[in-house]
């Protein structure tokens, strides 16, 4: 973990990326938070205010509530994640702690999509791929309503799609392919 990015420190935990996604519609506060992720208050505001000082959430309103002043939340729109390449298995770790959770809360009976590649392919057809699905995020977060809206459901989707290099090296193992994929990614391919 890098001690210079805020943004990947706080992107880097399972309960801070489930609350941009439930922020990622409508604003909310830490007392909403809170319910909906059945965590303590004060750990919700904990959380959000990293996620402020991160600049991935913005204050959407402040308003009266109990007397008091309710600050609600919203995430800066964008693809925060698929930005982040240097803390790639701390995403990879707190993306598959959300998935491991919402598998064990999967509606039985019903539809889904699983998949698993990893497979040689042209460089047109990764780049065509990496496009059409970021496409289909991008309408898929554009379709998001408010946590628990009438006529809505609850769905759950982690996509990690990279190029993997070719030796097997781990990212910051010395190794030919690695160090030749970050000047040339064509050096990932077949000889």
């Amino acid at each position: 973990m890098t001690t210079t990015d805020p943004a990947l420190r706080a992107l880097a935990h399972p309960v801070r990326l489930r609350m941009l996604s439930l922020m990622w519609a409508a604003p909310l506060s830490a007392a909403e938070l809170s319910r909906e992720l059945d965590i303590s208050h004060a750990l919700a505001s904990q959380h959000l205010r990293r996620l402020d000082a991160a600049g991935l959430v913005e204050l959407a309103e402040v308003r009266s509530h109990r007397g008091g002043r309710e600050r609600r939340y919203r995430t800066v729109h964008g693809t925060p994640l698929s930005d982040r390449q240097d803390g790639t298995p701390l995403l990879a770790e707190a993306l598959a702690h959300n998935l491991r959770d919402r598998a064990a809360r999967r509606v039985p009976g019903q539809e889904g999509v699983t998949s698993d590649v990893e497979l040689w392919v042209a460089p047109e057809a990764w780049d065509a791929f990496r496009t059409r699905m970021a496409e289909l995020l991008a309408d898929l977060h554009e379709a998001a309503r408010a946590p628990r809206a009438p006529g809505s459901v609850l769905l759950g989707a982690t996509v990690m799609a990279f190029l993997v290099r070719a030796d097997g090296t781990p990212e910051g193992a010395a190794g030919g392919a690695a160090e030749a994929a970050d000047e040339d990614p064509a050096a990932l391919t077949t000889p």
